[in-house]
């Protein structure tokens, strides 16, 4: 199939929209995802100071939601019609990924930042049929339709208007995570929050669901 995504060329290019190519389908344990929206995070502009070590071309993105559109697989969980909102990938199988703590996968810069997943990689070109990095934080949501492993997708509420719900899997689990898992905040505490960009509000917004009185600090006003 061929669609439109946006294409990072080199490190001091723009993205530029492109015709990609997908030549085959979601392989075991993936899906193809109809992407609504999608989030733009600074790691995606960061791949500009990554010394080369992120490959391109590529095309980036990692704060996609979007639709089921096929699994490759019965055993996936989702299918046709689910609305999903995309996360990170990871292994699955190191111990911070049995212990439940993804996020700290003995993989997760190779995977996530610095040349993806090998397999099925050559299934995902230009309009030419040259080679694209493989998938940017398991995804690459900057375009139409995007693979992904499964268990990077999260079932949603389709009632919600899916394409706002992209920044959930990056910014807003980033701040909301900092908040509840790594300070811990409840009832009695005082959080003080510096910066309310998407991940400062995530942050305020985990805190004072936790219960704790909140301050936030930002430069702009208008925050």
């Amino acid at each position: 199939m061929r669609f439109g995504a946006a294409v990072l060329r080199g490190y001091e290019d723009p993205f530029a929209v492109e015709e990609v190519i997908l030549n085959a389908g979601p392989a075991d344990g993936e899906i193809l995802v109809r992407i609504a929206g999608c989030g733009l995070c600074r790691t995606d502009l960061a791949v500009r100071h990554s010394a080369g070590r992120s490959p391109l071309p590529a095309v980036l993105g990692h704060e996609g939601a979007g639709v089921v559109v096929e699994t490759g697989s019965p055993d996936t969980g989702l299918g046709p019609g689910d609305h999903v909102v995309l996360s990170f990938d990871f292994c699955g199988r190191c111990r911070s990924c049995l212990g439940g703590a993804p996020a700290y996968c003995d993989r997760f810069a190779a995977l996530n930042l610095f040349g993806g997943r090998s397999e099925n990689a050559a299934r995902f070109t230009d309009g030419a049929g040259e080679a694209l990095a493989p998938r940017w934080f398991g995804q690459s949501s900057f375009a139409e339709y995007a693979i992904v492993p499964a268990r990077n997708a999260v079932r949603v509420d389709a009632t919600l208007p899916l394409e706002l719900l992209g920044p959930l899997g990056c910014g807003f689990l980033t701040g909301a995570g900092a908040v509840l898992n790594s300070f811990g905040a409840g009832p009695g505490d005082t959080v003080a929050v510096f910066g309310a960009g998407a991940v400062g509000l995530a942050a305020v917004m985990a805190a004072t669901a936790a219960g704790a009185l909140v301050v936030a600090v930002d430069r702009h006003p208008e925050r």
